[in-house]
């Protein structure tokens, strides 16, 4: 009944979205308005039950008054029995009990019962007996609930793509999950506590139970990269949600994804909160006065743009306080005001002059086109992408306004303009995106970013309108001697009728607009995050309305968190709140109880999350020649990947063996369905059985097999070392294999072999 109800509505949409295309031909400008809004209505709703289609109904209540919920990713209702609930949303607060029931608290429940299935398919039903009455009650002595359910979907071979958890959410992460939305929530948790998938089905809970608030500003979740995200991106839309923006911090400056490589001790450099300075300098010190007097015959007089009247009038401008490219209005209109008085005491003082003769000269002064081009040139119309060109291409500039900076790192910041053919992408890193971001909050819009979003969006329109026409002019059973479409209009004309029709999602309208507030921001892996990017963040946030997933112990990048109090301080104070995570459900006991004495070495005080699972299969350590190392890869990998069957395998290694390892082992990557040119990062693709990856690509990923190649040197290429070496023994859902020609790092000492 479920899913034929699910076919059903899928017949309804389709017929409805039929109607709607047929009125874009025929229909009146306002039925298309209104049908517009209704297409892109359901159209996400279509998505929501396709993508929600291979699991929709998950589990059942058996409450003790005898009412039976059955429990679901979305929430549907019998239209012909007075609109009756047939399934029930997992976030609806009558579903809670099915993840926080227990036998010593059911809560009203006398029976929990998880449906397995695989599209249509019940692969597996488990029942929970909550009555302590009942004689076949029983209880887990791991504490977990639905702990046959559980252990089933983290055991399960992983797809490359990361699933939902919503039928096996534990108490303490729903407790997270539900949390109230104000203020900042810092959820620290150690891998494999499930971070991510917390963090994740917390933006659907809100979206679902603040829709009101959030459905007009939207949520926004910020990644640590692009492969990430690629992992990550069909959650969401399995629980109903396809309206979240997500990005990484190198994609939140619109219209930019920022993917140039830097060495990471010029991103640190970039990263520190002392760059905010040097930025607010840099707009500064492109507000010049002359260094000697500029004399201009404006209308057959004699004026003098001299020190004093750009400075007064630079003065007023920066008192008013407004962004630089905002503030150069005032400064021109002070000077023009100032000349005017210069040239009125020419013609012998102000009292031969009434109010129009000042107003015909300041006229005469603004329509000048070499006043207007000296005063441009001390004040000129910027943009952030101009301004960092300019200051990181020109070391004398970097030397006065970044005087704070120590020179050796200054120089680190230097580079030359990259050439024009570069694509825009390539010619910026994701360290650069917040000091983009800074610049613009100081110089303000001028006119540029928003003539490029409706330039682009005019070039989308126009190029969807060819493609209409190129479609009715097709057809072939048209009367030759009767007017085609192509006839009457073509496809700028088509284009612009239909730009008041144009219906953008929020997340659309928030994806393209910088100065775009969300009603909550969701960061995973925060704890990589430079003191630049949280100003970013902050700057999405103004309601500080924010959930920060991450863990102290796996940060990587050199201008990272050390602690929570350090990030969020400079923006909270100590108005933020902590919840931890401490089951451990994706690592082996026998491979946590390697990468525990790892975390020891980190943080001797830290205290590991309990893992829940045992497989039986201890990880090794292989030996092998420094000359032969590679071909010892491939021969464990192939032992590794045959162990897993279908699963996948990652090859983890340091950052300089990455691109030898991928030919040898992977080879050429075919583009997949990521990007409209291919996956996210072209040299990776997540749902092949090998991937090799440096270890800052695979925080927030798991793998069934991981295969580490050469852990000192991973200890020794980064200061903090120990914390990727704990990253990359921890995303092993089965089996870990470590290969190795320099000796073994004593922290590894459990290793077998």
């Amino acid at each position: 009944m479920l899913y034929g109800r699910l076919d059903e509505r899928r017949a309804e949409t389709a017929a409805r979205l039929d109607e709607v295309l047929h009125a874009e031909t025929v229909g009146t400008p306002q039925a298309l308005t209104e049908r517009d809004v209704a297409a892109a209505m359901y159209t996400d709703r279509l998505a929501a039950l396709r993508a929600a289609e291979h699991g929709l109904a998950f589990g059942r209540l058996d409450a003790d008054d005898g009412e039976r919920r059955y429990i679901g990713r979305l929430g549907l209702l019998d239209e012909d029995n007075e609109y009756e609930p047939l399934l029930m949303d997992w976030r609806a607060p009558a579903a809670r009990p099915f993840y926080t029931a227990t036998a010593a608290s059911p809560e009203g429940i006398r029976r929990r019962r998880h449906l397995r299935t695989r599209r249509r398919e019940v692969l597996a039903i488990d029942d929970e007996v909550l009555d302590l009455d009942d004689a076949a009650a029983t209880s887990s002595s791991s504490g977990l609930t639905s702990e046959a359910a559980l252990l089933a979907a983290v055991s399960a071979r992983r797809t490359g793509r990361m699933g939902d958890i919503v039928a096996t959410i534990q108490s303490e992460q729903d407790a997270v999950i539900r949390s109230k939305p104000s203020g900042v929530l810092v959820v620290q948790g150690g891998p494999g506590t499930g971070k991510t998938a917390v963090a994740l089905h917390r933006a659907a809970y809100l979206l679902y139970t603040h829709r009101d608030r959030l459905a007009r500003r939207g949520v926004l979740v910020v990644g640590p990269n692009p492969t990430f995200l690629s992992y990550i991106g069909q959650v969401l839309p399995s629980l109903g949600e396809t309206a979240v923006v997500l990005g990484t911090v190198g994609q939140l400056f619109p219209g930019l994804d920022a993917r140039r490589p830097e060495p990471v001790e010029v991103s640190e450099v970039k990263g520190r909160a002392e760059m905010a300075a040097v930025i607010a300098a840099a707009v500064r010190d492109r507000q010049r006065v002359p260094r000697r007097p500029i004399e201009l015959v404006v209308e057959q007089q004699r004026v003098r743009l001299d020190h004093d009247v750009a400075n007064q009038a630079r003065s007023r401008a920066r008192r008013s306080r407004k962004p630089h490219n905002e503030a150069k209005r005032i400064f021109q209109r002070e000077a023009v005001r100032l000349l005017a008085q210069q040239v009125a005491r020419g013609l012998g003082g102000r009292g031969l002059l009434d109010g129009g003769d000042l107003e015909d000269i300041r006229e005469e002064l603004t329509e000048s086109p070499e006043l207007r081009r000296e005063l441009d040139a001390l004040w000129p119309t910027l943009s952030a992408q101009q301004l960092l060109t300019d200051l990181f291409a020109d070391r004398r500039k970097l030397a006065q306004v970044a005087r704070r900076i120590p020179a050796a790192d200054r120089e680190l910041l230097h580079r030359r303009p990259a050439a024009q053919e570069v694509p825009e992408g390539a010619r910026w890193s994701p360290a650069d995106v917040p000091l983009l971001d800074e610049a613009a909050e100081l110089l303000g819009d001028d006119g540029s970013e928003q003539a490029a979003r409706e330039a682009a969006a005019l070039r989308e329109e126009v190029a969807y309108a060819q493609g209409v026409l190129d479609v009715l002019d097709l057809e072939e059973d048209l009367d030759p001697e009767l007017l085609r479409a192509t006839d009457i209009v073509d496809a700028d004309r088509l284009a612009e009728r239909q730009r008041v029709r144009r219906y953008d999602s929020t997340a659309e309208r928030a994806a393209a607009d910088r100065e775009w507030t969300y009603g909550h921001v969701i960061v995973d892996e925060a704890q990589e995050l430079s003191p630049m990017a949280w100003r970013l963040i902050m700057r999405r946030c103004p309601t500080r309305s924010m959930t920060i997933v991450g863990d102290i112990a796996q940060t990587g990048d050199l201008s990272g968190a050390s602690s929570w109090g350090q990030v969020l301080s400079p923006f909270v104070a100590a108005r933020w709140r902590l919840e931890q995570l401490t089951v451990n459900y994706r690592t082996p006991a026998e491979i946590a109880d390697v990468a525990d004495d790892v975390l020891a070495a980190i943080e001797p005080g830290l205290t590991a999350p309990r893992s829940v699972r045992s497989v039986g299969v201890r990880p090794r350590a292989v030996a092998a020649d420094a000359d032969r190392l590679d071909d010892a890869v491939a021969k464990v990998l192939a032992e590794e990947a045959g162990a897993i069957g279908d699963g996948r395998t990652a090859v983890l290694a340091p950052a300089a063996r990455v691109e030898g390892l991928r030919a040898r082992l992977v080879g050429a990557v075919e583009p997949g369905p990521d990007t409209p040119d291919g996956p996210a990062d072209p040299d990776v693709d997540l749902t092949s059985p090998v991937v090799v990856l440096p270890i800052s690509a695979a925080k927030g990923l798991e793998f069934d097999a991981v295969l580490l190649v050469e852990p000192a040197e991973v200890l020794a290429e980064s200061p903090r070392g120990a914390n990727d070496l704990y990253v990359a023994l921890t995303r092993s859902t089965q089996r870990l294999a470590v290969v190795h020609a320099q000796p073994l790092p004593q922290m590894l000492r459990r290793l077998d072999g």
